[in-house]
Order: C-alpha cells, then structure tokens, then sequence
C-alpha cells in the first residue's frame, strides 16, 4: 500500500485516497525527515520547505503543493532526484483580489478614477485589474516578464497584456495612488522581485495606500516601515510578511490592516487546491479517481463595490493579530475561511 503524508490544515472531507494509500495527517511542524522516509506522496502548504534536508533518502516521488506560492519547494534538488512537482496557481486568485479590493474599500478608497497601479498581471493581479477597471478605477499595469519580446510576450494574447497597455515601475511609482503586488518571490533570473518594492520606488510619489498580499519579501519590510514614518505611504495593508511567523512589530502598528496571511483563505478557493493536488497524486498512483471541487474554477467577470464590502471586511481580521503578534501561525491555521465575493449569492 502507497503512503501519503498530508498537511493536517489542508481541508477535505472523507478519504479519498482509500484502497489506494494510506493517509497520514500531520502539522506542518510534525512533518519531518524520518516522517515522510516511508511515503510515497507528500501534499503540504507553504509552511514546509520540501528539498534535501526533508527528502533526502526517502521514497517521495511526488510533492503536491495546495498553494500558488512555491518557494518553499526546492525545484533543482526535486529535479534531480525526478520528484514530481505540482501546485495550485490560480486556486486561490478571487480570494486574493476580494483581499485587495475589500482593504482598498475599508479605507476609504476606490472612487471612480483612483489610479490603481498593479504589478504582476497572472491569476491574481489579472482579475484585480479587470475588476478595479469595471468599477471605474484607472488602472496602471506592470509585468516586466510579459513586456519582454524575449520571453515571448504576445501582444494578441489578453493575458499576458495584449488588452492593456503595460507601463513601467517607476511610472507606477509617479501616478499610481494605491499600489498592490501579485508577483512570485524571486532573487534571480530576468526579473527578480525580491525587495521588487524597495526606497527607490517608495521615494518616487506619496502614496496613498500599499497592499502587499503577494509574498512577504517582494516589499522590503524596512523600507515600508521607513515611508510610512516619513509620510511617503500614508497607508498599508500587510497580508504577507518578511520573517513569518516572526513579523516585525513596527510594521503591524503602522499597518492599518495587518493580516496573518489569509488574503486567500477563501473556502473555495481551498477546495479548488485540494482537487488539483489530491487529483495529481492520484494520477501519479495510477488511479482513475478523481475528486471535483464542487466549485466554479472562474471568477465572475464583474463585481460590485457593495458585493465585495458586503463580502468581507479586513480590519476584523487585523484585530486579532494586532492584538497577539506572537499567534500569527495559530491565527493563519485556525482562521475561518470565508466565502469569495459572490459564491455564496
């Protein structure tokens, strides 16, 4: 019988892996090396860093990943040891972008014309994009990768731009009044996004709100403490942090919304991941089973201002983590998803 060890905080009901695997279920800070030696499938969140130092010698043949972030899985090391890679970009995107536009909202921000800078424009910033532009707001738009010829940018493909025109950081930088980041984390390559929002950018305008619900380190952390203190940023909204689960205090005072990263702990947006990863493993074991999600895979192409207010609201969720900083990991694996803007009409 196959073995696959499951990060305990990623939901689903039943055992869908019966007959075929046994299942063992385990915190993220219970998966260790000598407790996945003997698996053969290995499903996690971000909170697990899969490479040498968890696998080495064990029988893995497959790391599922239920979150679109993977940076805590080590590609080249897996590669060569032909582990199995799979993750869920997108699952989680309207939850995301409700999170963007909801923290806009809360702040008293969004009137028709506010000027919406937003860097990254896959699966989250795509429908943060599209959203913002329906209910009026200019949108200011920037994907280094997809403006590049040399990577293959297609100006008849709506995804990567060909709908909109894209303009650069700095111009971003000079009109956007609020700025939201939807970037993978990375510190090599063509365009690197590490500190992507550093003193240089945050010196170029005042700003009036940065959300940052992206990966912790694509905002250098110092610098946004540093321009709100200076009156550079008059506001943020933290949903992701340098140094989980360790944030910096400094930064959850000035921050008027401070979340435990949650943007995208959307009920739905949950079941979507656990298909996608559950259904690779059960491809990669050979088995005809599949689970549905039970869900819409798409965003509604639209929304309203009142359906996401009414949706949900971030500051009640920075309560409790301003309150008790030290529980941000507690806070993160208990939190009560929510329902994305509109699914649950």
């Amino acid at each position: 019988m196959k073995k696959v060890v499951i990060d305990k905080y990623i939901p689903f009901d039943g055992d869908p892996f019966a007959g075929i695997a046994d299942t063992l279920r385990l915190s993220p800070e219970e998966i260790t090396r000598d407790a996945v030696a003997d698996a053969d499938a290995l499903i996690v969140r971000t909170r697990t860093k899969c490479g040498a130092g968890l696998l080495d010698g064990s029988r893995v043949g497959i790391v599922a990943t239920a979150t679109i972030g993977t940076d805590h899985l080590d590609f080249p090391w897996l590669a060569s040891r032909g582990i199995k890679t799979v993750s869920a970009p997108g699952c989680n995107a309207p939850a995301v972008a409700q999170y963007v536009l909801a923290s806009i909202f809360a702040l008293g921000l969004g009137q028709p014309g506010m000027r919406l800078g937003v860097v990254g424009l896959g699966h989250v910033g795509s429908i943060v994009a599209s959203w913002a532009s329906n209910l009026g707001m200019e949108v200011l738009a920037c994907d280094p990768p997809r403006q590049s010829r040399d990577r293959g940018w297609d100006a008849a493909d709506p995804f990567k731009g060909g709908d909109r025109e894209f303009v650069t950081m700095a111009e971003i930088g000079r009109k956007a009044d609020v700025v939201t980041v939807h970037t993978p984390l990375s510190k090599d390559g063509l365009c690197p996004t590490f500190h992507l929002i550093d003193h240089d950018f945050l010196d170029i305008a005042p700003k009036a709100l940065v959300i940052n619900s992206a990966r912790g380190a694509v905002a250098d952390n110092r610098a946004l403490a540093e321009a709100v203190s200076r009156g550079r940023v008059d506001r943020l909204a933290m949903d992701c942090w340098e140094g989980e689960p360790a944030i910096s205090t400094e930064l959850l005072r000035l921050a008027e919304i401070s979340t435990p990263h949650i943007a995208g702990y959307s009920i739905e947006g949950k079941k979507r991941a656990t298909a996608v990863t559950f259904n690779a493993v059960l491809e990669h074991f050979g088995s005809d089973r599949r689970i549905e999600p039970g869900v819409a895979m798409q965003p509604p192409a639209a929304v309203s201002a009142s359906a996401v207010t009414d949706s949900y609201d971030p500051l009640s969720d920075s309560i409790p983590l301003k309150s008790s900083p030290a529980d941000f990991e507690r806070l993160r694996n208990t939190y009560s998803l929510r329902h994305e803007v509109g699914a649950a009409d």
